[in-house]
């Protein structure tokens, strides 16, 4: 894979349901405040055990009600000041009883920005569950269980090679997305959550409507895993082309997606993380194979390395066109390397707990795979406070 700009082409049922209703509604208000408030941190699960004290019910109003609560927390929540953190709910079970119903029911929100995590999980806990008790309203229980759901492959690593590259398996690569317009694959594009993508300012130069845009999911263009529309691009504010700086991009979509094996997001590093010299790092994309070749349909995977801005600020190389908030990587012999149409695609590294980060995005070079023209990307821990400021990630 390679560049240039690397882009490229109604009764006593009804007075029931309205009773089950304000329960709800009570309960998710209160969560909202919790939420808001900071007490949330990384992606949460949080089990809301909810009793309805409005005699028993028959097998369609029980229906009935798992119907109107997840459709009640997923209109409530989406809009919501909640919205750019909500991920999805579903009611796990519901018990009748002889006077009374009970709900659980799992609401599951991304966390807020590192920098925000400053209340302890007890502190956490107790707030919420104090403020659910203070209530008139009727009994619930919160708890909170934190998950790690970013980063994480289901299948083992075995890239080798994106110029040059491997075929990449289904799942491999669950964060990878086609940026397209008029279902032609322009760029690529990292799931940073469940509606946000990361990608290259330059991708959108020539038109940046997002009616005009589509998300696509998978190892392979056509068919695509899903697709989702575009709602909104952000470009940085300071990207001026034909300069190569601040080329990075935020494309927000809808609907939000729920992730699986196939779809998942990549873990953002913190603004402080290092990422030593010839660290092996991995790119990905449907980029071309040369320097004026197609897209391809089918995702490839390339092992290249981390280059030093010592060595790719050398004249041979790329010398004063190395800017702040970028980095090099490849080989300086070439081969391996990202190339037209891999353009705001993934560079990412893997920690020793098997974890997935997100360290550049494709961004430019010269032709693709050539000597001493490795492939420079924009560095995403020099971005990191820019893409939480835009996302709430």
């Amino acid at each position: 894979m390679m560049y240039l700009h690397r882009a490229g082409g109604h009764g006593t049922y009804n007075r029931d349901l309205k009773q089950w209703i304000i329960t709800v509604l009570t309960v998710l208000a209160l969560m909202m405040v919790a939420v808001t408030i900071g007490l949330l941190a990384h992606v949460l699960v949080s089990d809301i055990q909810v009793i309805s004290n409005s005699g028993p019910k028959s097998s369609n109003q029980l229906k009935d009600l798992q119907e109107m609560n997840e459709n009640l927390v997923d209109e409530i929540l989406i809009d919501s000041a909640l919205n750019k953190r909500y991920i999805k709910n579903h009611r796990v079970k519901q018990i009748p009883e002889e006077d009374d119903v009970k709900a659980d029911i799992i609401m599951v929100l991304q966390s807020p920005s590192t920098g925000q995590r400053t209340v302890g999980e007890k502190k956490k806990h107790s707030t919420l569950n104090q403020k659910i008790r203070n209530t008139r309203a009727l009994p619930a229980d919160v708890t909170v269980v934190q998950v790690n759901d970013c980063g994480k492959r289901a299948i083992p690593l075995i890239a080798n090679r994106i110029v040059s590259g491997n075929l990449a398996a289904r799942g491999a690569w669950p964060w990878q997305v086609s940026l397209q317009r008029s279902n032609i694959h322009q760029c690529g594009g990292t799931l940073i959550g469940n509606m946000w993508v990361v990608t290259a300012a330059h991708c959108f130069r020539t038109n940046a409507n997002p009616r005009q845009w589509t998300l696509s999911f998978g190892t392979t263009i056509n068919p695509p895993l899903m697709k989702r529309d575009v709602r909104r691009i952000i470009m940085h504010e300071r990207y001026r082309p034909p300069a190569r700086d601040h080329d990075i991009a935020l494309v927000q979509f809808s609907p939000r997606v729920t992730f699986s094996d196939d779809v998942r997001r990549i873990c953002l590093p913190e603004p402080s993380a290092s990422f030593p010299q010839n660290s092996t790092v991995y790119i990905t994309g449907f980029g071309a194979l040369y320097y004026s070749g197609e897209s391809q349909n089918e995702l490839r995977e390339a092992r290249v390395q981390i280059i030093s801005n010592n060595i790719c600020k050398q004249p041979q190389v790329y010398g004063n066109d190395i800017k702040r908030g970028m980095f090099c990587a490849g080989y300086l012999e070439g081969i391996y390397d990202a190339c037209r149409g891999d353009s705001g695609g993934p560079l990412v590294v893997r920690d020793n707990k098997d974890t997935w980060y997100l360290l550049g995005i494709v961004s430019w070079g010269d032709n693709c795979g050539q000597k001493n023209k490795p492939g420079v990307y924009t560095q995403v821990t020099y971005y990191r406070r820019w893409i939480a400021s835009k996302t709430g990630l």
